[in-house]
């Protein structure tokens, strides 16, 4: 029931407690399964407790059991376990603290293991986290590659020494996690994260040795398949051996047998890179001299041409033909000029016979009178008077006479 509070009359710490504990108590016994992490029997006490972890969402409960609940288990419990225990709720009022009574523990076995990998493969599946169209391209040479793997391990060994081996100059940044045990998952996530995030990192590796199917649970722990599935950095995982196939292997951008083959599938050979640069420069000089060659032959040939092996021969052909057209251009020219001087000739004769003094040179003469009416021509006697002053024009010149 919700409590009739107020901040005049607040309810008393104890009494929230008390009712957190009924409700909790009203919960009943249940089966839960979980990660066992901090494992502590104390010798000669009837009582164990240990933390019972969610690997996906990092919650863990406290976990009291008697001492012969664990003596009953065929192989003793250790940290990192994964089990499945039947407990009831209990609240300490005092404490405010919850726990869990628990009077049957059973470990999860590799069937059952594996057959929860299984539905989890499915899932993720049909999210379409392990589509190939998601997958990033690896980068042909990467500068720096940041390497996700235990301290001091083999792995990061075989990483580290192949790929210098194989390209001297690349780097690493190295990011030590836990590979197995309760915390691993969690390392993972972090240190994928903060690879992901740094600007000169190109590819991330995340590499372990060989393990059992209890060892390598964490690479098949749900939170980190969607921690490599959001990195926007190309991710290869490079987890146990040829045989061991987590749920990594199936989000990662690629995939690795081993962790040296993790190396040999992101970092060239240097003498094979030198060789096929040796190779590939061979097989240029051969292409660029043949083709050399076959421009020479086809030079060659068109020199070899009659136009080409005497220039000469042209021009002088060309001159032939320019003598014979200037020469045509000459008579073409002194024929015009021929007929255009007796088309002159015709028409001066035509002018002469019209003109006034071819009239006059056959004798006649124009007569007008001297004075103001000088322009009138006389053309009859009797416009003329007695002793008036005329103006004769003949074809030599003109004089002047006096009617009688």
């Amino acid at each position: 029931m919700a409590l009739d509070t107020s901040p005049e009359k607040p309810a008393p710490v104890r009494v929230v407690s008390q009712l957190i504990g009924q409700w909790i108590h009203r919960l009943g016994a249940v089966w839960i399964e979980g990660q066992v992490t901090q494992l502590n029997r104390r010798p000669g006490t009837q009582t164990a407790f240990l933390s019972l972890r969610d690997p996906a969402a990092e919650v863990s409960i406290q976990v009291t059991c008697p001492g012969r609940v664990l003596d009953a288990l065929d192989t003793p419990l250790a940290d990192g376990a994964r089990i499945v225990v039947h407990a009831r709720p209990s609240w300490y009022h005092t404490r405010g603290t919850l726990s869990l009574a628990a009077d049957d523990i059973r470990p999860v076995g590799l069937g059952e293991l594996l057959a929860r990998l299984e539905r989890l493969r499915r899932t993720l599946a049909a999210e379409g986290l392990f589509a190939p169209e998601r997958k990033l391209a690896l980068p042909f040479l990467p500068a720096t590659i940041g390497l996700v793997c235990g301290r001091d391990s083999k792995a990061e060994h075989d990483v580290v020494e192949n790929a210098r081996r194989r390209w001297p100059g690349v780097q690493f940044r190295i990011e030590p996690v836990a590979v197995q045990g309760p915390s691993a998952a969690g390392q993972l996530i972090e240190a994928i994260g903060v690879l992901d995030r740094a600007p000169d990192i190109e590819v991330i590796i995340v590499a372990r040795g060989g393990g059992s199917v209890e060892d390598l649970l964490p690479f098949s722990d749900e939170a980190v398949i969607r921690a490599v599935a959001a990195a926007r950095t190309p991710v290869v995982s490079a987890i146990g051996h040829e045989a061991d196939n987590p749920l990594l292997d199936l989000v990662a951008d690629a995939r690795a047998s081993t962790p040296t083959d993790a190396a040999k599938h992101l970092v060239p050979d240097v003498h094979e890179e030198l060789s096929r640069v040796t190779d590939a420069r061979t097989r240029i000089r051969a292409a660029l001299r043949r083709w050399i060659d076959r421009e020479q032959a086809g030079l060659d040939s068109l020199r070899s041409r009659p136009a080409l092996a005497d220039a000469g021969h042209g021009l002088r052909l060309r001159a032939d033909e320019l003598d014979s057209l200037r020469e045509r251009m000459r008579r073409t020219i002194r024929h015009r000029l021929e007929r255009s001087g007796d088309a002159l000739e015709h028409t001066r004769a035509r002018l002469r016979a019209l003109s006034p003094a071819a009239t006059l040179e056959r004798g006649y003469a124009v007569v007008q009178p001297l004075g103001d009416d000088a322009q009138r021509v006389i053309r009859s006697p009797e416009e003329v008077e007695t002793g008036q002053q005329l103006s004769v024009r003949v074809a030599a010149g003109e004089f002047t006479t006096t009617v009688d």
